[in-house]
């Protein structure tokens, strides 16, 4: 399972580009989606009102043919009695021979449903066909007589054309000569409006196709940007990485090497010589021995000893600055307390220490970088600062934790925020930049001169006391 995990965990950046481009990717199926179903709405009714008005158009042209027809017997019908069968003879023979395209006719049924005309389907005259029905389950000649005594109207259906007998929608017009019982009417197809209907609807939803195929192009070149801008960033963020990198390390060897250096000079110019001191010393006294001069070897003694105390004392100083037993043992005020005595005892510059009791003591990473932040501000003092006086003031309080270093010194050469700060700056800079802290740094080569240093540290790296062991903790700071 934990190795499936790993399979599929995701890097910074491949979180960061899914990040980016989830959201547009959903948008786009979301615009897609939107625009998609308002084009078919808009062209739904567009289409809807292009059918309806190529129908009345047909209606119309139907409705003029019906009145032509009208005219045509009209002189015949008006006089004549219901039982003239001369004119209804003469009518009938007008009917027939009206016809018109390649499918118009006119028809005529009795309201019995016999069929009396039908000029292109002569097997359908002198049958009845009343319950007549299409293939859809509409009624025809039904419906004929119905409207023929209601006066007129219109009916659609499906019809066998007379071309090809494969069935058609038709749209029909109807007329009732209520004084001879007859249903008078004519049809036109409407195949080729349903057919312009149907090629709109193609079309509509082909540009619906190209409009989802332009979003979906749109969206992944902008995925392809995204992809290919982080690619970039990706590489060009390596790439100070990987300088910054080269950097620090390079810093951390130049660390090493001048605390190398520091180490070896101390111990050349210190210890080597007091050891040299004590070599001559017991060779003199070795000397005085051989000669019988048993008093006078003492002194040559008792100058050996002393010189073996001060190698002593030095190199308990040297094991002090590379790391201070008095910082795990007793805490960061009297470690602090110690090293300023210590350096104004070596230096002969006036040193002050004050503190406060920590309600929460310091965390081991926060105590060691304050140290060392002390540590080195008390080195760049005595090396180039010329002051007489410094002041260290370490402090909680509700933010953090706060460790100030004055000196009334010339002040530093350089700005502390211009390129190029020396290294011991920089060291206190990232040492507390890891612990997320702040350093500030104020200088001023004016008559009064002097440099603070302060050093800022969170409310994270203040550790809770503990209920059994609070005096204890209170006392270690």
């Amino acid at each position: 399972m934990r190795r499936l995990r790993d399979t599929f965990s995701l890097s910074y950046g491949q979180k960061i580009f899914l990040l980016a481009s989830v959201p547009l990717l959903l948008a786009g199926i979301a615009i897609s989606v939107l625009v998609a179903s308002q084009a078919r709405q808009l062209a739904e009714s567009e289409i809807h009102a292009l059918e309806n008005k190529l129908l009345e158009a047909k209606k119309a042209e139907l409705r003029n043919y019906v009145t032509q027809a009208r005219n045509a017997f009209y002189f015949i019908y008006g006089p004549a009695a219901p039982d003239d069968e001369r004119s209804k003879e003469r009518v009938l023979q007008i009917l027939a021979a009206m016809i018109y395209g390649d499918e118009g006719f006119f028809f005529v049924y009795d309201y019995d449903g016999t069929n009396l005309v039908s000029p292109r389907q002569t097997e359908f005259i002198n049958q009845n066909w009343a319950g007549l029905s299409d293939s859809e389950g509409t009624p025809i000649v039904d419906a004929f007589i119905n409207i023929a005594r209601q006066g007129a109207g219109w009916h659609e259906h499906l019809w066998p054309k007379p071309s090809t007998g494969q069935e058609a929608r038709m749209v029909t017009y109807v007329l009732g000569l209520q004084d001879w019982h007859w249903a008078v009417g004519t049809g036109v197809f409407i195949d080729d409006v349903l057919a312009q209907v149907a090629a709109s609807r193609a079309e509509v939803e082909a540009r619906v196709q190209r409009t989802y195929s332009y979003i979906i192009s749109i969206t992944l070149a902008a995925l392809l940007l995204v992809f290919g801008s982080g690619m970039v960033v990706n590489i060009r963020e390596r790439r100070l990485a990987d300088a910054k990198l080269k950097k620090l390390t390079q810093r951390v060897f130049d660390a090493q090497e001048e605390e190398r250096g520091r180490v070896a000079r101390e111990l050349h110019d210190g210890i080597s010589q007091i050891l040299v001191g004590v070599r001559y010393a017991l060779d003199n006294a070795r000397r005085r021995l051989q000669r019988g001069d048993h008093d006078g070897a003492g002194v040559p003694l008792d100058k050996g000893i002393g010189y073996l105390g001060s190698a002593i004392t030095e190199v308990r100083r040297i094991s002090r600055d590379l790391r201070p037993g008095v910082l795990d043992d007793l805490g960061l005020g009297p470690a602090i307390k110690a090293l300023a005595e210590d350096f104004q005892e070596r230096t002969g510059i006036r040193t002050s220490f004050t503190t406060v009791v920590f309600r929460n003591r310091l965390d081991q990473d926060a105590k060691i970088a304050l140290y060392r932040i002390a540590q080195e501000a008390l080195t760049n003092v005595e090396r180039h600062s010329g002051a007489s006086k410094v002041t260290m003031d370490l402090r909680g309080h509700k933010k953090g934790a706060t460790l100030r270093i004055a000196d009334n010194g010339r002040g530093l050469a350089t700005p502390p925020g211009a390129a190029g700060p020396g290294l011991g700056l920089r060291n206190m800079q990232e040492r507390i930049e890891q612990l997320d802290g702040t350093l500030k740094i104020l200088s001023s080569r004016s008559a009064q001169g002097g440099t603070v240093i302060e050093a800022n540290l969170p409310l994270s790296h203040l550790l809770p006391p503990e209920d059994a062991a609070t005096p204890k903790m209170e006392a270690q700071t």
